[in-house]
C-alpha cells in the first residue's frame, strides 16, 4: 500500500512531534501553522537579543521514549542541568517552596506559625464540610490559615474567579500527594531529588537558548526528511466525504489552496477543528464546541541590572493588590537568554484576550508591569531598563460546568464521522497537560497512522508516572486523564 500522506495542523510540540515521527519513517507530511514561529506555547521569543520562555518549560519525564526524542534532536551540549528554586511572595516577604520549616517559622513568626498549626489542628478535628471545591479541599490538608495565604489569592488569579467556584478536581492533580504534615516531613527530612511529586522535582533538563531551540530544530530536521512546515498559514477546512477527511483548504495571505489527504493531525483547539468541517458537523456538536473556553496569558519582560534579580527560576504571587500572578527570572533558567551584565524577568498576567490588560497598549503594561515590581519590593525604583510585552491566546483549556460532556460530544462524533482527524496535544485535546504528555499523544497517533496500531490516546496519562498514588474508579481500576486537570469552572449565566 501507498503511503499515507499526512497533513499536520499546528506546529507546536504535538504537531512537530506527529510529523517528526511519520518523515522518519518516509511517510509523506505537510505541516500548517498560523503563527510566523514553530513552537506553539512551547516557542522561545526573541525581541532585541533577549529570549523569553511562555511560562517555563522544564524539561523533565518519566516517559522514555520522550526523552529519547528531546536527546535525538538537540545535541547534549545544547542541554543545561538546572536547579529548580521557586519561592513564595507573600506581603512583602518571601517562603520557600515546598516549605523549610526553618524559613517558614523566621517568615511567619513564633505566633502566626503557632495560629497557622491551630488552624491545622482545628480542620482535622472538624474539616470543611464541603470539600467539593478548591477552597475546601486545600483548606481541610493545609488548615483555613495557610490555605488563605499560599493558596488562594494565586489560585483566583490563574482562573480569575472565586476559589469556593473551582472544582477540587484542581488541587486534587496539581498538589495530590502534598499536605502540611506532609511538606513538614519534607522539610524535616529532605531526600535530594524528589521525583515522586511533580511539585517537589529539584533539578531538570533545559535547552540553553530556550525550548524554542527543540521545536526549531525539530521543524529543521522534517523539512530535511522531505517534510514541509509552512507558517503564516490557516487550515480553514476539513474537507469530509463517505466518511472521511479528504482534504484540507489551507489559506495564506497569497490565497487559498486545497490539499487531497489520507490523514489529518490536528493540534489546533478542538472547537476550532470543529468549526472548519465541511459538511458542517451537526448542530449538537457545533453547540458542544462552542461551550469550550480558554484562559489566555501574557509576560511582560523587564530588563533589569543582573543583581537586581533573583535566583529562583520563578516567584509565586500570592500578595493581594498586585495583578501579577508569577515571575520568571529568566537568567536563572539560562545565562544564554540574557545579555552580560542584566537579566529579564518575566511578570505573568492570567486574562482573557479582549479584557483590560490584554488590550493595554504595550506601553502601559510595562509600566504597570514596573511598577508591581517595584510595589512587591523585588527591585529598587529606576532599575528597569526596557520591557516588552509577549501575548498568547488559548494558553490553558478552561474546564468550566459541562466540559467534559462537550468534548466526548466532540471526540465520539469524529470517531463516527472522520475517523482519520487525529486530535493531539492540548488545545487539539482540550486537556491541560504537559510537553511531554502532548508529545506522547502525538508518537502513539504517528503510529496509528502508519500502523494501525490502535492506541487510544485519550487514555494516555503521562502525569501518573510522577505521583506515588494513582487514582481508582473503587474497583481497583486506574482512571485516565492527563494527571493535571484544570478545574471546573461554573457555567456563565443564560441572559
Amino acid at each position: 500500500m501507498a503511503t499515507p500522506h499526512t497533513v499536520v495542523i499546528g506546529a507546536g510540540p504535538a504537531g512537530l512531534t506527529a510529523a517528526y515521527e511519520l518523515t522518519r519513517r518516509n511517510a509523506p507530511v505537510e505541516v500548517f501553522e498560523a503563527d510566523d514561529v514553530v513552537g506553539g506555547i512551547s516557542r522561545t521569543v526573541e525581541r532585541d537579543g533577549w529570549r523569553f520562555d511562555i511560562g517555563g518549560h522544564r524539561f523533565f519525564t518519566k516517559v522514555p521514549r520522550v526523552e529519547e526524542f528531546w536527546h535525538e534532536i538537540l545535541p547534549e551540549s545544547d542541554f543545561l542541568l538546572r536547579p529548580r528554586m521557586s519561592r513564595i511572595h507573600y506581603r512583602g516577604r518571601l517562603f520557600d517552596y515546598p516549605l523549610r520549616a526553618g524559613n517558614a517559622l523566621g517568615n511567619l513568626g513564633v505566633v502566626e506559625a503557632v495560629r497557622c498549626v491551630g488552624s491545622y489542628v482545628w480542620t482535622r478535628v472538624r474539616p470543611p464540610k464541603d470539600q467539593s471545591h478548591f477552597e475546601g479541599w486545600v483548606s481541610a490538608r493545609f488548615g483555613t490559615r495557610l490555605y488563605r495565604m499560599f493558596f488562594k489569592t494565586y489560585t483566583e488569579k490563574v482562573w480569575g474567579m472565586p476559589a469556593t467556584e473551582l472544582q477540587a478536581d484542581w488541587a486534587a492533580q496539581r498538589i495530590r500527594n502534598l499536605s502540611l504534615a506532609g511538606a513538614v516531613r519534607n522539610a524535616l527530612l529532605p531526600k535530594r531529588n524528589q521525583k515522586d511529586i511533580t511539585s517537589l522535582i529539584e533539578e531538570f533538563q533545559y535547552p540553553k537558548y530556550g525550548p524554542g531551540m527543540m521545536w526549531e530544530r525539530c521543524a529543521e530536521l522534517v523539512a530535511k526528511a522531505g517534510g514541509t512546515v509552512t507558517l503564516n498559514t490557516w487550515a480553514r477546512t476539513v474537507h469530509r466525504a463517505d466518511g472521511r477527511a479528504v482534504a484540507v483548504t489551507v489559506a495564506d495571505p497569497e490565497g487559498q489552496r486545497r490539499i487531497e489527504v489520507d490523514h489529518v493531525v490536528s493540534s489546533m483547539p478542538i472547537s476550532e477543528l470543529v468549526r472548519t468541517m465541511d459538511p458542517p458537523a451537526p448542530a449538537h456538536v457545533r453547540a458542544a464546541a462552542d461551550a469550550l473556553r480558554h484562559r489566555d496569558f501574557l509576560t511582560v519582560a523587564l530588563v533589569v541590572p543582573a543583581d537586581a534579580g533573583f535566583p529562583d527560576n520563578w516567584i509565586y504571587v500570592h500578595t493581594p493588590g498586585v495583578r501579577v500572578g508569577r515571575i520568571q527570572n529568566f537568567g536563572s533558567w539560562s545565562p544564554y537568554l540574557v545579555q552580560d551584565g542584566t537579566t529579564c524577568l518575566g511578570l505573568e498576567y492570567f486574562v482573557n484576550e479582549g479584557d483590560d490588560l490584554w488590550t493595554s497598549p504595550d506601553e502601559d503594561l510595562v509600566a504597570l508591569g514596573t511598577a508591581e515590581l517595584e510595589r512587591l519590593g523585588l527591585v529598587t525604583p529606576g532599575a528597569v531598563r526596557t520591557g516588552y510585552v509577549v501575548r498568547m491566546p488559548k494558553a490553558y483549556p478552561v474546564y468550566d460546568e459541562g466540559y467534559e460532556q462537550a468534548v466526548d460530544t466532540i471526540r465520539r462524533w469524529l470517531a463516527e464521522a472522520v475517523p482519520n482527524v487525529h486530535p493531539v496535544g492540548r488545545n487539539g485535546m482540550h486537556r491541560y497537560n504537559n510537553q511531554d504528555h502532548s508529545m506522547l499523544t502525538a508518537m502513539l497517533t504517528a503510529e496509528n497512522i502508519l500502523d494501525d496500531a490502535g492506541h487510544d490516546i485519550w487514555a494516555v496519562n503521562v502525569e501518573e508516572e510522577y505521583h506515588e498514588e494513582k487514582a481508582t474508579d473503587g474497583h481497583g481500576n486506574g482512571q485516565h486523564g492527563t494527571g493535571r486537570a484544570a478545574p471546573v469552572l461554573p457555567r456563565r449565566a443564560v441572559d
